[in-house]
């Protein structure tokens, strides 16, 4: 699998470390039920088949953090871009 990375271009998926499912903000440690959002953010996915936003580290290259959709029935990347922004 390749991984197309916005400063690199396409790059071996073995350059890359996953953090898995992008999902919204860490829950805060100050509300009332902090512990059971923190443990449906940490341990709870929802493992869809077909495309996924996941987040990936470049750690052997650019070191940027991605968001990159993939199908998780073909392994197929539909985009990638830097996560920061899609925060914005």
């Amino acid at each position: 699998m390749r991984i197309p990375c916005p400063f690199c271009g396409p790059r071996d998926v073995s350059e890359f470390v996953t953090l898995g499912e992008a999902t919204g903000p860490r829950p805060d440690p100050a509300a009332p039920d902090a512990a059971e959002k923190f443990f449906a953010y940490a341990y709870l996915r929802s493992n869809p088949a077909g495309p996924s936003e996941e987040h990936w580290y470049h750690a052997l290259g650019c070191r940027s953090w991605l968001k990159v959709v993939r199908d998780t029935r073909t392994h197929e990347i539909e985009s990638a871009a830097l996560a920061r922004e899609g925060a914005r």
